[in-house]
């Protein structure tokens, strides 16, 4: 009786860890980023020994961070090496600590079950995404490539490992894939370093896998969904992306950054009007104030629509539309802001205002001095923009 009791009281855990993992994944691909951590740490305190649940906490943390300060956007990995010219976040203390924490805790964890049985997989899973995330934490957050690239390669071979004791296991393939992607894109200088601590890539290699895991995988076909969405728009695939983008908004529709993102991949792919269309349905989203959609800064849908009108030469409207930004730039994250600025310094330079361009360039650099669209800016400081 008492065995079947504890039994019962194990599954009953379980079932409600397994729930609570769930329930935060979906506040996690939504942009609620509180009640996802609090759906996790409900799992953790359920099952406090298992390392994928402080992962879970540490991943929610640095994302949230990465959402408030605008990074989530990929408008930065849009161009030439941006995974190394994208700038820095600027976290506080606790959330830094508080990260690592985490971190700490699942590595120690895995560690510790590694130690018992070395062909544990969901502890060398656990082990390598644990590296993962601090390989990314490196590169974005302190751009610290050395150690950045030496826990890349450590999550690799975790998850190496994987697939050699379980060819089928696509899950632990995406990891692979990445950073194959993405060593393969560094700069020669870049990619001589990992070399030295044993990392190689092959951007071509790394978009297949991601691809295979995007369709085949279990755990991480979301995860692969979204990098391959961002890998695509960076080779200038921008039409491959569109269909994963839909598919994502079906799955998660608070998620205003995927309409946002859907509209990108149409502007880049020569589509303004589907772009514009894309950011109108999001000004209607927070009309009807549909759940998710009340937390859109106006200004953010001003920027997008005026971004796109810019591109497609529709200069008055886009000038009207980044003014609105400009006037009330504290409402949105640093990279909205200081862009906003650069194009209408851009759009007075084409119109042959060359005062007020000035005037523009100015503020975008007072704005954010360190930004690349302010370095831009200050080029056309002595030199007027034009178009090729």
């Amino acid at each position: 009786m008492r065995c079947s009791l504890i039994l019962a009281l194990t599954a009953a855990s379980l079932a409600g860890q397994q729930s609570a993992v769930e329930q935060g994944y979906s506040h996690f691909y939504n942009l609620e980023y509180d009640e996802a951590l609090a759906d996790f740490q409900r799992a953790e305190a359920l099952n406090p020994t298992d390392p994928e649940l402080h992962n879970h906490l540490a991943q929610t943390i640095v994302v949230q961070e990465m959402y408030r300060d605008g990074a989530l956007e990929s408008e930065l990995v849009s161009g030439t090496n941006s995974f190394v010219r994208r700038p820095s976040l600027n976290p506080t203390p606790q959330m830094e600590q508080r990260f690592l924490d985490e971190l700490s805790k699942a590595m120690a964890l895995s560690e510790e079950r590694l130690r018992k049985n070395p062909r544990d997989t969901a502890a060398l899973y656990a082990l390598g995404i644990s590296y993962g995330l601090r390989s990314n934490y490196f590169w974005v957050v302190k751009k610290s490539w050395r150690d950045s690239l030496k826990d890349a390669n450590a999550a690799r071979r975790c998850h190496n490992r994987i697939t050699d004791l379980e060819p089928g296991n696509l899950d632990a393939r995406l990891v692979q894939g990445l950073h194959d992607y993405i060593v393969g894109s560094l700069p020669w200088t870049f990619r001589m370093l990992g070399f030295m601590v044993g990392l190689h890539g092959d951007k071509e290699r790394g978009i297949q896998t991601v691809e295979e895991v995007a369709r085949n995988g279990k755990l991480n076909r979301i995860d692969a969904e979204i990098f391959l969405s961002a890998l695509y728009r960076r080779e200038n695939q921008t039409r491959r992306a569109i269909p994963l983008i839909q598919d994502l908004i079906q799955k998660f529709p608070r998620n205003y950054l995927l309409r946002l993102e859907l509209s990108q991949m149409y502007s880049m792919s020569g589509d303004p009007t589907h772009a514009l269309e894309a950011v109108e349905q999001v000004a209607q989203l927070k009309r009807r104030h549909a759940p998710g959609y009340d937390r859109v800064p106006w200004e953010k849908i001003y920027y997008h629509q005026g971004s796109i009108q810019f591109w497609y030469n529709d200069l008055d409207h886009s000038l009207e539309n980044l003014k609105k930004v400009a006037v009330e730039s504290e409402r949105v994250d640093l990279n909205t802001g200081v862009y906003a600025w650069l194009r209408i310094g851009q759009i007075y330079d084409l119109t042959h205002r060359r005062n007020e361009a000035v005037a523009a360039y100015k503020q975008a650099i007072a704005y954010a001095p360190q930004a690349e669209a302010a370095q831009e800016s200050r080029k056309y400081l002595s030199t007027p923009y034009h178009r090729l």
